[in-house]
């Protein structure tokens, strides 16, 4: 997870499959990812290519990465936080099952 703080002050933590999955919803790559937060486009890819429990990055990249998201209409949603927005979402359940082959 990224950890970074918002406008507001409040400590917010992004994931690399919430960047994955806010780059989806919006239909762009890493490349314009890059170029619309003012960062490189290795740090996108980096950033997206974390694993693990908590992934440490640089609070002004991250903000800048965070605020082109919001600025691109994606609400990202923390841990049992409930949704400020409007309309559809998706978010995973209390128990996810992963990566299990489906059965015929």
């Amino acid at each position: 997870m990224f950890y970074t703080s918002l406008t507001d002050d409040l400590f917010f933590m992004i994931t690399a499959a919430q960047m994955r999955a806010a780059r989806a919803l919006l239909g762009i790559d890493q490349k314009r990812l890059a170029e619309l937060s003012g960062v490189s486009l290795p740090t996108i890819q980096r950033m997206e290519a974390s694993e693990g429990a908590v992934v440490r990055g640089v609070v002004d990249t991250l903000n800048k990465v965070i605020e082109a998201l919001d600025a691109a209409g994606i609400e990202l949603i923390g841990e049992n936080a409930p949704s400020a927005g409007r309309g559809r979402g998706v978010r995973f359940k209390d128990v996810v099952v992963r990566d299990e082959p489906a059965e015929n």
